[in-house]
């Protein structure tokens, strides 16, 4: 009977173990997206690794240190120069402080949503203990395993609006665009009213003006393109225009017009240079206009906010 329950006790932390090795990752990647860093795999193992050890700590001669809060602190340190590393003190602490952020923001909101179900598990010593089997209550830890996740995407999804509300509209920016092996370089203006996305894949869309496009796309094919309209358009261009398959049709309506059709190219890498910061906007399509976007020319491409929200790879001072 001794052997059963010890067996139970090994499996137990076993999957505690696991559990908060997951957990500790999506803290750190949630950390990672708040603060726009790149992370490599290795760190964020490592750093998952060393949090998670915690865990199995506790249940030894060193229980008292990892208990104590100087300890957990101690731990938290090793845990965010391990994952992101040191560079100066305040890039340290701004990780510090976003780590804890993101632990007391999903803390919360699994404890809290946990709490209505009233199952039979307490936290003690910052470890959930279930009062039935090693495996505790198989309702309150599959809302765990399944409520974790789903509060971590939530939670990365409200993030997100709160940086695009964010996003000082009207900002003047540089845009780098490379395409099929050539980079194209516009001055931008980032627009809140451009909320223009493509319906099925929910990928923002920015708007150039043709002219700019026509040294990578080709004479021809760029009078093809601003003499008719996209649906055409598609139809004429044919198999040597090397953008053929990058081409998307995006639905949209303007004011006081029925809906209509914009043409698209989906460009290889974006980069957006701000007054501080130049930031990756992977994720979006290029909207070709045939009409002049700035009376003035002050801009030659309409920037959705969105966009903006992509990871920054650069500070500029």
């Amino acid at each position: 009977m001794q052997d059963r329950k010890e067996s139970d006790v090994k499996i137990y932390l076993d999957v505690i173990w696991l559990l908060n090795f997951c957990f500790d990752a999506l803290l750190l990647l949630l950390t990672a997206f708040i603060l726009k860093r790149h992370v490599k795999k290795r760190r964020l193992i490592g750093g998952a690794f060393i949090g998670s050890s915690i865990v199995l700590l506790m249940f030894t001669p060193f229980s008292p240190i990892v208990e104590h809060p100087a300890g957990k602190l101690a731990f938290s340190v090793v845990i965010v120069m391990v994952t992101f590393g040191f560079k100066r003190f305040r890039y340290f602490f701004q990780n510090l402080f976003s780590f804890y952020f993101a632990t007391f923001l999903m803390g919360g909101g699994i404890i809290g949503a946990h709490s209505l179900l009233q199952s039979n598990s307490v936290v003690q010593n910052g470890v959930m203990i279930t009062n039935q089997t090693g495996f505790g209550d198989p309702i309150s830890w599959l809302f765990i395993v399944a409520g974790f996740p789903a509060l971590w995407f939530f939670s990365k999804r409200r993030i997100e609006d709160i940086e695009t509300k964010n996003i000082q509209y009207e900002e003047r920016v540089s845009v780098q665009a490379d395409l099929g092996g050539q980079t194209l370089h516009v001055r931008g203006l980032i627009d809140s009213g451009n909320q223009l996305y493509d319906p099925l894949t929910k990928t923002p869309v920015m708007i150039i003006h043709i002219d700019k496009l026509e040294p990578i796309f080709g004479a021809a094919e760029t009078m093809i393109i601003r003499n008719t309209d996209p649906l055409e358009a598609t139809q004429q261009l044919d198999d040597s225009f090397r953008f053929l398959d990058k081409l998307r049709l995006i639905p949209y309506r303007g004011v006081g017009q029925q809906n209509q059709f914009l043409l698209c190219v989906k460009p290889d890498h974006v980069t957006i240079i701000t007054k501080e910061e130049m930031v990756s906007a992977d994720k979006c399509l290029i909207g070709i206009s045939t009409t002049k976007l700035s009376a003035d020319g002050e801009f030659d491409a309409i920037i959705h906010p969105k966009m903006l929200s992509g990871k920054a790879i650069k500070h500029v001072s």
